[in-house]
């Protein structure tokens, strides 16, 4: 049986903080505000993960609320969602990630980043696909205020 799950999130830039996407340090004079590295895009990946599976969503498994996840690499929140769906016995066919961002540039970044994914959730890289664009100088992320991310993934029993 195949499942289909969707993950979408949005943080604030704001000064002071580093900017983490996928894992991967990115250089830039903002960072995204948020109780963990507010990695927005591995956010949308778990929320995916989740909803593919039935696991409810990032909130439910990581809740804000709680000071242990502080500060945490979302990829070791992203390693207890692999766990997860090993035990449940679904295997991802691939991803498929849109960062939508005015800024930076972030093309130079995309195999860090499907490393990062790949090492993490024991898949191939060409089982995910990173994309980045830009809003055109519309909306929120347009205007540098923010950045978002979608994100679709297909798992099937194994």
């Amino acid at each position: 049986m195949f499942r289909i799950g969707h993950g979408y999130d949005v943080h604030r830039l704001v000064e002071k903080r580093k900017l983490t996407l996928c894992g991967q340090n990115i250089k830039y004079d903002k960072g995204l505000l948020g109780h963990s590295d507010a990695d927005v895009a591995t956010h949308a990946l778990i929320d995916a993960i989740c909803g593919a599976a039935s696991f409810g969503d990032i909130g439910l498994l990581f809740p804000d609320t709680d000071e242990k996840y502080r500060g945490i690499s979302s990829l070791k929140l992203l390693e207890v969602v692999a766990k997860k769906l090993e035990n449940s016995k679904y295997k991802i066919s691939n991803i498929d990630l849109t960062i939508i961002a005015q800024s930076p540039k972030l093309s130079k970044y995309i195999d860090y980043m499907k490393n990062n994914i790949s090492r993490v959730l024991k898949i191939e890289n060409n089982q995910i696909n990173i994309k980045a664009t830009t809003e055109e100088g519309l909306g929120y992320t347009g205007s540098n205020e923010g950045i978002a991310a979608h994100c679709v993934v297909l798992i099937y029993n194994s």
